[in-house]
């Protein structure tokens, strides 16, 4: 047994068991892949995958059991790795970090900027993504520091810690209907076209809500993962935006207006999220920092690098 088909088997259930992303994933080749998971089912008299022709299409009883023992394994042997790195690179490196869109366009700029002035010899790198792949970036240890507004909350193996609120706004093309209204409601809205961002990201959770609490059901005709992609749409004429505040920033010249949409959508927060339990590099801590001033190192310290008693055992019930 090697470190190599542990993680297969874990980029196996990651990549839904297909053996071409698995193989591109891990820089092999799938006839690699295949023999790896022929040599380790051989060596423990167990079939780890259900099958049908050549294709997999799950995993058995054994090898769900394999997998939570695979991962175990592979985060802790990345600790043993960190732990080198941490000790050895103090002031250099590589901060990665895993953000949506909106995040890494409007709202980390300046920090990144402080950062830079701080810290001239560590490189950044920022890995853009849905909430879902931030978590899972972050989890597997792929990317230091996750942000987001959905998602990272609630999630056992991350330590979240809030960085500020922000509402939804909405952008019209000037002139339309809307910019005459007294006070904008949900009504109103739902008479136009509306584009806005995809399920799962960016809030659009408040949005869904908002309209379902008043009963009403929004022609959204277009949703995007990009704010400038759902900018785009507005200025040709297609629908209403509705996009996060920090991203409604117009100059003198724009073809857009903005509308206050504060008393329509409850607040969302973006959220700062670490791996529990993994160590942290000084840079780390001082990213956090300074996107919150308002954040207790210490606290952060112990939140992050605590980790639950029920994380320490393997659960075989999967």
């Amino acid at each position: 047994m090697n470190f190599q088909q542990l993680k297969i088997i874990r980029e196996a259930a990651r990549c839904e068991f297909n053996l071409t992303e698995v193989a591109n994933t891990l820089f092999t080749s799938q006839s690699g892949v295949s023999r790896h998971i022929r040599d380790l089912e051989d060596e423990l008299g167990v079939e780890i995958f259900i099958r049908r022709g050549k294709r997999l299409l799950g995993m058995t009883e054994p090898g769900k059991a394999l997998l939570t023992i695979a991962e175990r394994i592979l985060d802790e042997a990345s600790r043993v790795r960190r732990l080198a790195d941490v000790f050895t690179n103090e002031t250099s490196g590589v901060l990665t970090i895993a953000t949506t869109h909106t995040q890494a366009r409007y709202s980390l700029p300046k920090v990144i900027k402080a950062f830079r002035a701080l810290w001239p010899q560590v490189r950044l790198e920022l890995n853009q993504g849905s909430p879902q792949e931030i978590v899972a970036m972050v989890t597997a240890g792929e990317a230091d520091i996750g942000i987001a507004s959905e998602q990272l909350v609630n999630q056992a193996a991350l330590a979240a810690f809030p960085w500020f609120s922000w509402h939804h706004a909405l952008l019209v093309p000037k002139g339309h209907a809307l910019e005459q209204e007294p006070q904008l409601s949900l009504a109103a809205l739902s008479r136009y076209p509306l584009i806005t961002y995809r399920q799962g990201i960016t809030g659009r959770s408040r949005v869904d809500r908002a309209f379902q609490a008043a009963g009403l059901k929004p022609d959204i005709i277009l949703s995007a993962q990009d704010s400038d992609v759902v900018k785009t749409y507005v200025e040709l004429g297609l629908g209403v935006g509705i996009l996060a505040d920090q991203a409604c920033q117009l100059d003198t010249h724009s073809s857009l207006t903005r509308l206050d949409a504060h008393h329509l959508f409850e607040a969302s927060t973006v959220w700062l999220a670490l791996k529990r339990g993994q160590l942290q590099r000084n840079y780390v801590w001082q990213f956090l920092e300074l996107c919150n001033a308002n954040l207790s190192l210490e606290e952060i310290k112990r939140q992050a690098l605590s980790v639950q008693e029920e994380e320490m055992a393997i659960d075989f019930q999967i």
